[in-house]
């Protein structure tokens, strides 16, 4: 190599971070300012929230997320040890949590403390409750898909049942008093997963998502139990209303209602607040924005003979 071609390559361009940084910090602390209630907080960690939901998998389903060779006298000594783990991060990331909810703005550090823990011992003692229905999500996935050989199957290999995992745990966490942390695990399992619950959705027992990639649940949606979506599936709002001021109005009912037993085939999308009644079949593909009695059984080919 020349000299010339060797000092053009070592050559250091002159990059002005100092402006740049400068620059940024403008932007920050005055132009385009966005920092919650105008100060600096701790945000709940994405990464510790995994591990968290790792744990909390294993001490659900010891045998499936845990440790494959557990014995009967081992198994409680490993739920024991990794819920105590556990619950050591998961007090901390609710206390960063509370940060950036609306009634704790005035609490101190005590204060807020002390909130964490008894939301984090409030949230654990529902892990039985938690475990019975998710249970029965798994029987409802192993009885609704014929090519399901086992309730290990589905657990291991059904995306649906790591949604609905995620949002069992996250619908918990949102009923009492952490909503941000929620809202972060919900995005947590629509990256993994291509499904996106909004954790305020009430979802009743023996809930199954076939397939699962694109199913969108609204955040005021009431699904019954018994219920089965396929793919695709939307279950959104039709209009967002607003105030005076053309500020959206939060927490309205605008997404569906779903009663028990209804089943919701691929790519069908189902907007408002409207009831879809007990035990109705929607077809694929379907597009509907009012409400059907029970025992309907809407196609597509029906809507645009309706229409």
């Amino acid at each position: 190599m020349n000299t010339k071609i060797r000092q053009a390559a070592d050559a250091q361009p002159e990059w002005d971070l100092k402006t740049v940084i400068d620059e940024l910090r403008e932007s920050r602390e005055l132009s385009h300012k966005i920092r919650h209630q105008g100060n600096i907080r701790e945000l709940p960690s994405r990464a510790a929230l995994i591990e968290v939901l790792d744990g909390l998998s294993a001490v659900l389903f010891p045998t499936h997320y845990g440790k494959t060779k557990l014995s009967d006298e081992s198994i409680d000594y490993f739920v024991g040890n990794t819920l105590h783990a556990t619950i050591g991060i998961l007090i901390e990331q609710v206390r960063r949590s509370l940060l950036f909810t609306s009634d704790n703005f005035t609490l101190g550090d005590a204060s807020l403390q002390h909130k964490a823990m008894q939301i984090t011992r409030d949230f654990i003692a529902t892990l039985p409750a938690i475990r019975a229905v998710l249970v029965s999500d798994l029987q409802a996935a192993f009885h609704g898909d014929p090519a399901a050989t086992s309730i290990s199957e589905v657990l291991l290999c059904y995306r649906g049942t790591t949604a609905v995992i995620y949002h069992r745990l996250a619908h918990e966490l949102y009923r009492l008093g952490s909503p941000f942390l929620a809202r972060m695990i919900a995005d947590i399992a629509h990256s993994l997963t291509g499904i996106d619950i909004h954790p305020a959705a009430q979802i009743g027992d023996s809930f199954f998502i076939d397939h699962g990639t694109g199913v969108v649940i609204g955040e005021t949606c009431i699904i019954g139990r018994g219920v089965r979506l396929y793919q695709a599936v939307t279950l959104g709002a039709k209009r967002f209303p607003a105030d005076e001021n053309g500020v959206l109005i939060k927490g309205h009912a605008r997404h569906p209602i779903v009663e028990d037993d209804v089943v919701i085939y691929a790519g069908a999308t189902i907007l408002g607040r409207i009831t879809i009644g007990k035990g109705s079949t929607i077809g694929g593909n379907v597009w509907l924005t009012q409400s059907v009695p029970a025992g309907s059984n809407v196609s597509q080919a029906q809507m645009c003979s309706d229409n």
